[in-house]
This record gives C-alpha cells, structure tokens and sequence, in this order.
C-alpha cells in the first residue's frame, strides 16, 4: 500500500443565503485586491514618488475590472473559444469558473496604461509598484483553485509522501500541483518582489521592477506546469509543452527586455 493524502473535501460556499452564496473563490479575489491595495498605497510613496496614496485607491477600481475582464475573456480567447463562441451566453457564466491569469494581466497591463495616461503617472514607475502587489493575489487565487479541488497535477510517483487523491482525479495519488504555484508564483515570487523593491536604486530604475516580476512569473508557472494536469480539452500542445507555458513565453521575452533596456 502507498500512503497518499485524501483530499480534505472542502465545500467550495463558505455561506449560502437562498439563490446567494459566497465562494471561496471569490474570496481569494477580494482578498488578494484588498491586501493588494493596502500595499499599493505604501509603495506610491516611496522614493521615487509615482503617485499619491488616493490616486492608488482610484487605481483599485480598475485593477479589478482589468483582472476581472481580462482574466475571463483570456480564458475564452486562450483556451476554449470554439465553445464559447458557439454558445455566446456561456461567456458570462463566471460562477461557473474558468479564469486566466494571462488574460487577467493583460486587462491590467490596459488598466494601468489607461490610468497613467489620464492621470499623468510615469507608467512604468506606477506598474513597477503594481506588479510587487500581484503575487498576494496569485497566491490566494491557487489556494482557493486547492480548496475548490480543480487543476490538480499529474500522476505522483510512489515515493511521494504529500501525493494526494482528488474526487475529480480518479483513484490514482496526484501532485497537489494548486499547492505549489501557491508557493512559487504566490509566496516565493513575493518574497523576491519584495527583496528587489526594497533597494530605491532598483525603484529608480523604471521597468526593472516589472520585468523582474514577468519573467519571474514565467518561470515559475513554467515550472509548475510541469507537476500541473493540463486541461483535458487542450492536452499537450508541440513538444509536449502545456497551453500556460507557450502563453509564458511573451511574458519572459518581455519581462527581459524591460530588464536589459536600463543599460
């Protein structure tokens, strides 16, 4: 007998009132906007002053459109338009799942240029000061993705003593793959924003920030996608590589030029 770990069955609705109810999934993105804005306002005001403290609470409203929007129509674009395009009204179904970060942050990359350009912010000295906020949001996005029981990873070898068996994975163990991303795109890439963003010499240098966080990211969901079950209806794409890391590639490609243009 192998010793794996039963998914703890979590109920996705924290409290449910009649026809309404409130999910853990939604309360990842409240939180990780939150938290996120609560940051946002320490790190405008550090030198080199890009913005004020209110001009970050106005920035909150559109941050959580372009996540919103951009998170859901990168999934319909990126990953199943066939069937959304054949059954428009589905696009709207959001309690139904079905979000991306790469569309989220493309709505947010609109959002920031939109917000700069109206209010007369240096843009990338405002994004650099985003992008050390958004890793709070990524990490309570994959815990809730844990606690829903859904992207679960690939088969686990037998000598993995945190293998565990999800309802929806069939009877064999499984890397609890929701679980690392937490850790790597979420807490680890954290700790480095936070490290990098504490020098001003860094600050200073508009874009650095921002690329740092691109191509780290790129790194680290490549990595995970390794441990990470690709969709069923998407499999491996050529060579083997999963639908998020071809979609990492333009964000590390970009991510290294911001850093390499300082010089």
């Amino acid at each position: 007998m192998i010793p794996v770990l039963l998914f703890p069955q979590f109920d996705p609705v924290i409290v449910q009132i009649g026809p309404f109810g409130i999910r853990w999934y939604a309360l990842a993105y409240i939180a990780g906007l939150v938290l996120g804005w609560r940051l946002l306002r320490i790190m405008v005001r550090l030198a080199p002053v890009v913005a004020t403290p209110v001009q970050a609470d106005d920035f909150l409203t559109w941050a959580t459109l372009g996540v919103v929007l951009g998170g859901r129509l990168g999934y319909v674009l990126f990953y199943q338009p066939g069937l959304y395009f054949s059954h428009p009204a589905m696009i709207f179904a959001v309690w139904e799942g079905g979000m991306s970060f790469h569309g989220g942050a493309l709505g947010v990359i609109i959002a920031i240029i939109w917000f700069c350009v109206r209010n007369q912010i240096p843009m990338l000295g405002f994004a650099d000061r985003v992008v050390v906020c958004v890793p709070i949001g990524l990490f309570f996005g994959r815990i809730a993705n844990f606690i829903n029981g859904e992207l679960w990873g690939r088969l686990a070898p037998d000598w993995l003593p945190w293998a565990m068996i999800f309802p929806t994975g069939g009877p064999a163990p499984r890397h609890p793959s929701q679980l690392y991303e937490a850790l790597l795109e979420g807490a680890a890439l954290f700790a480095v924003m936070l490290m990098l963003a504490r020098k001003e010499s860094i600050r200073a240098q508009f874009g650095v920030l921002s690329g740092a966080f691109l191509a780290g990211y790129a790194i680290a969901r490549s990595i995970c996608e390794i441990f990470r079950q690709p969709d069923v209806f998407l499999g491996y794409l050529i060579g083997g590589v999963t639908m998020g890391q071809l979609l990492c590639i333009p964000m590390l490609i970009a991510g290294g030029w911001l850093i390499l243009r300082r010089h």
